[in-house]
């Protein structure tokens, strides 16, 4: 949990929000810089509730030319389609919502054709190309069980058939409380997407509210940052929608107060 007494974030303590199995390179980022790190999952990463079964036969027809493009909107799904996939060809084409997103594509052989500039939905369906006059003009969506509706309800109106399969589900784990206890004492909470901030949230149901927890946040990106400043958060967000933009944004926040005296 303790940081190092060096670095622009000694003397801060930082929440991190995000599943357990990849909160590993924030909280690492952030103890590197002097933070406090205390590592409060609020969702838990598992799979759908048919076990896959749509996601595999979405990928098998997927495999047999029965659509255009593959789009995925998390690192989460892309495993979880590249898996499917077990190194067999796709004939069509990948898109992602990001760089991280990419990488298991990438990291298996498949070329990943758009990439776009803002790493969100929005950002994907500016730069989505619009239909070619053809048979099959059909996109496969992979996506986790909760999402906006933005990109499938955008890319039908651009004339496209789409597809949505939910990869994965967030579900709420365990929470330790005495990591909850050092939770409302921190600094500053991160946030990583829109869920993580409602289920954050949702720990402090009750007489206290969320005025338990640290009024400061970081997010990494829009979305999670509207959600942030609804819950009544003062919000400092990511200039780019990454983990290092995340920390980067952490050391902005941190530096706006000051050295801290002793």
């Amino acid at each position: 949990m303790t940081g190092s007494d060096t670095g622009p974030l000694a003397g801060r303590t930082v929440v991190v929000t995000r599943a357990t199995d990849q909160a590993g390179s924030l909280a690492c980022a952030l103890r590197d810089r002097g933070a406090t790190v205390v590592e409060l999952p609020v969702i838990a990463i598992v799979d759908s509730a048919d076990k896959g079964a749509a996601l595999i036969a979405a990928v098998e027809r997927a495999v047999d030319g029965g659509y255009d493009w593959i789009v995925v909107t998390s690192p989460n799904g892309a495993q979880r389609v590249v898996d499917v996939l077990r190194g067999r060809p796709f004939s069509g084409r990948i898109a992602v919502v990001g760089p991280k997103t990419a990488e298991p594509f990438l990291n298996t052989g498949h070329v990943v054709d758009l990439v776009p500039a803002r790493a969100l939905a929005e950002g994907l369906l500016a730069e989505f190309p619009a239909p070619t006059n053809g048979v099959a003009s059909r996109v496969l969506l992979a996506r986790a069980e909760t999402a906006r509706d933005v990109l499938p309800n955008g890319l039908r109106a651009a004339g496209w058939a789409v597809d949505v399969v939910v990869a994965y589900r967030n579900v709420a784990p365990e929470v330790d409380p005495e990591v909850l206890v050092a939770a409302v004492t921190a600094d500053l909470v991160t946030f990583t997407s829109e869920s993580t901030v409602h289920r954050y949230h949702g720990l402090f149901a009750g007489p206290a509210g969320s005025s338990a927890a640290p009024v400061d946040a970081a997010c990494i990106g829009p979305i999670s940052a509207a959600a942030a400043r609804s819950a009544g958060h003062r919000v400092v967000e990511a200039d780019s929608h990454s983990v290092a933009g995340l920390v980067d944004a952490v050391e902005a926040w941190a530096a706006s107060f000051g050295d801290i005296a002793d």
